[in-house]
């Protein structure tokens, strides 16, 4: 059976092939088409990535460590009614021995010009999967707490004293994916 998580709670992960399923249903009648993107960052002991290549999403959809890869870009929210909308797959085994944390976001796409945030959308979680067995191991919704943000950072699964987490993070922003870009890019956006 599944924990639920709330904000802030985080559970040990045993295993080394798990999935990150996020989804998301946006509310009817609110103008222009939803496309919520899911995003993850490979993050060192210095909070940055140790290059390009470790921030895994619809246009990188592998990391170099072969760890990571993301399902693909679903523009709709169409997809969570029967599943996950977005799925971000990770084998800890693989993941490059400098990367400490991979923090896993979600951004509404062209939020500002289409007048769209978090408050706008229902149903939004993210679930930790046993890879092998497709069992969930553990849910975080997100709620009702987040009405003006566009940009979450829902969860994030780090090493501690050798050992795997997975956290519930739930932290906003009114910002959109390249606010996230620049906060663990050296140097440039790319």
């Amino acid at each position: 059976m599944a924990i639920v998580l709330k904000k802030g709670e985080r559970i040990n992960v045993d295993l080394a092939k798990v999935s990150v399923g996020l989804g998301w249903n946006p509310n009817q009648g609110t103008g222009a088409a939803f496309d919520l993107d899911a995003s993850a960052f490979m993050i060192g002991k210095d909070n940055l990535i140790p290059s390009e290549g470790y921030f895994v999403y619809y246009n990188n959809t592998d990391s170099p460590d072969g760890a990571l890869h993301h399902s693909g870009d679903d523009k709709t929210g169409g997809n969570s009614e029967h599943g996950d909308d977005e799925i971000i797959s990770v084998d800890l085994d693989k993941v490059d021995k400098r990367v400490e944390q991979i923090v896993f976001v979600v951004t509404i796409d062209n939020a500002k010009a289409r007048k769209q945030n978090f408050g706008q959308v229902e149903k939004s979680y993210i679930r930790l999967v046993n890879e092998q067995t497709n069992e969930e191991m553990a849910k975080y919704e997100l709620g009702e707490d987040f009405s003006v943000e566009t940009g979450i950072e829902f969860a994030r699964l780090y090493r501690k004293d050798g050992a795997w987490k997975f956290k519930a993070s739930g932290v906003g922003h009114q910002e959109d994916l390249e606010f996230f870009v620049r906060q663990y890019f050296k140097g440039e956006v790319v």
